[in-house]
């Protein structure tokens, strides 16, 4: 279900013989953000460049405009978290956005929660290589981790409509937490299109916002949709009551760092 220029689970990457393309220099920009990650961040496009388009994550034609539609794309997500948050990154794919808000945001713990074993084991190696110690990979699905995961922040980037996304992502917040899905120019329609689910799932707000303004060339579109005191509605409230008589709610960040719970 991967879309926006990310590779579909089992296409090949298609361009030539190769399927490689040139990686273009960093835009000023890049620095800005990432500041002294800048290096890590660096790494990170080429580590999509490379090994992201060999494995069928990212699509071959995408590598020339990885900086702007991609990486930064999603980073700019960073100026809208609170001072040291919990993010979780549903179908994060290969980390799209959870990876660069996390090199831009260090105080931010964030869980990259994938369910697809090709991607987590590329995700893992990732992490370590990048030295990402504010970084889980998380293999599962979101409908699974109701009760087990509780967040601040929910993100997610080309997973789902609006209304399917919210009755993924809102059970994993904690009470007024908020989600962030990068929608681009559908923003409003899925918005207007999921205002029912929306309310049944306990959403208290919701609105299109754009971040990166006077940093990007083209700001990045995100519906921010804000929970009430129950995310999810009355169906996950009551399955995560029934995780914690049971004492088996997860604190982000628990388990090994970067390495990963596999679940085969």
């Amino acid at each position: 279900m991967a879309t926006d220029g990310v590779a579909a689970e089992g296409t090949p990457a298609e361009d030539g013989q190769d399927g490689r393309q040139e990686l273009p220099e960093a835009p000023a920009a890049a620095q800005q953000i990432f500041g002294e990650r800048f290096p890590v961040a660096l790494r990170y496009t080429e580590l999509l460049a490379t090994a992201g388009v060999q494995r069928g994550l990212i699509g071959p034609r995408e590598v020339p405009r990885l900086w702007d539609r991609h990486v930064l794309n999603c980073a700019v997500l960073a100026e809208l978290l609170p001072a040291n948050a919990s993010l979780c990154d549903v179908g994060s794919g290969a980390g799209l956005p959870g990876i660069p808000v996390a090199m831009a945001r260090p105080d931010v713990s964030v869980t990259l929660l994938e369910p697809l074993l090709r991607r987590t084991t590329f995700l893992e190696e990732v992490v370590r290589e990048l030295g990402l110690d504010n970084v889980t990979v998380l293999r599962g699905r979101a409908e699974e981790m109701v009760g087990k995961l509780s967040v601040d922040i929910v993100t997610a980037r080309a997973v789902a409509p609006m209304d399917r996304l919210a009755g993924w992502g809102l059970p994993l917040l904690r009470p007024y937490g908020q989600m962030l899905a990068l929608k681009g120019d559908t923003a409003e329609q899925e918005l207007a299109d999921s205002r029912a689910a929306l309310t049944r799932l306990g959403a208290v707000k919701w609105s299109v916002i754009s971040v990166g303004e006077g940093t990007l060339e083209t700001s990045t579109r995100v519906v921010r949709v804000e929970a009430g005191e129950s995310p999810g509605g009355v169906k996950a409230a009551t399955r995560r009551a029934k995780a914690a008589r049971a004492g088996r709610t997860a604190k982000p960040g628990d388990g090994a760092r970067g390495a990963g719970r596999r679940r085969r």
